[in-house]
C-alpha cells in the first residue's frame, strides 16, 4: 500500500502589527497562501485518482503547527496557545466508511505513526511513541488523549475541556475551553486541585 505525506513548512517569527489596515492585508495574503497550497493537494489528489493509485494509497495531510493572526497580539507561531499548537490533521485510506467527517478528538503528531502502522497491518515497534488513531478514523466520535507542548521556558496539556501551561518560574495558566473566552481568562487560582491534576499529568507524559 503507498503512502503520500503532504506537510507544511512555513517558518515565521512572533511579531508585532499595529496597523489595522496591514494587518487585514497579512490575512488576506495568508489566505491566500493556503488556498494556493489546498489547489496542490487537490491537484496530488486528482493524479492518485486518475491513475487508479488511490485504491492502494494512504493520504495524511497534516501540519506541525497552527499559526497566529494576531490572537493574543501574536503574528506567527511559536507559542503555547491553541491557534499555535492546534494544526490540520487528515488522513484518508482506501475502504474508509466517514469519508470527509470531523473529530473533536485531542490528538498528537507522534500518533501518525503508530496509525500507520494499524492501517497497513505493520507490526509497531516497541519503542513508538503516541497512539493509533485508527479507532477515530472508524469512528469519529471516539474520544481522543491528552497533548502536550513544550518550549525552553514553559510546557502545556491540552485535555477534551482544557488548556494548562506551566512556566519555569512556577507561573501557571489554566483556561477552559467548554466557555466562550477560552484562552483569554486564566482561570487556574479559582481551580487549584485541577492545576495540581493537569500538572502531573504533565510531568508523566514528560518523563514518556
Amino acid at each position: 500500500m503507498a503512502l503520500v505525506s503532504l506537510w507544511d513548512t512555513t517558518v515565521g517569527v512572533k511579531t508585532q502589527i499595529k496597523d489595522a489596515a496591514f494587518a487585514e492585508e497579512v490575512r488576506f495574503h495568508y489566505a491566500a497562501c493556503v488556498s494556493y497550497a489546498d489547489a496542490q493537494v487537490g491537484k496530488v489528489l486528482a493524479e492518485l485518482k486518475s491513475t487508479g493509485a488511490d485504491k492502494n494509497t494512504i493520504v495524511v495531510l497534516w501540519g506541525d503547527h497552527g499559526w497566529h493572526l494576531g490572537e493574543h497580539a501574536i503574528w506567527g507561531k511559536h507559542s503555547l496557545f491553541e491557534e499555535s499548537l492546534h494544526a490540520p490533521l487528515i488522513i484518508h485510506y482506501p475502504g474508509m466508511k466517514h469519508k470527509g467527517e470531523n473529530t473533536d478528538a485531542i490528538v498528537e503528531t507522534l500518533d501518525i505513526f503508530p496509525t500507520l502502522c494499524d492501517l497497513t497491518g505493520i507490526e509497531k515497534p516497541n519503542y513508538i511513541q503516541g497512539e493509533s488513531l485508527k479507532d477515530i478514523l472508524v469512528n469519529p466520535n471516539t474520544d481522543g488523549h491528552t497533548a502536550i507542548a513544550y518550549t525552553k521556558k514553559a510546557s502545556t496539556i491540552r485535555t477534551a475541556t482544557h488548556r494548562m501551561t506551566l512556566h519555569k518560574d512556577g507561573y501557571v495558566e489554566l483556561y477552559d475551553h467548554t466557555t466562550k473566552g477560552k484562552e483569554t481568562k486564566n482561570i487556574a487560582k479559582e481551580h487549584p486541585e485541577l492545576v495540581e491534576e493537569l500538572k502531573n499529568a504533565l510531568n508523566t507524559k514528560l518523563q514518556k
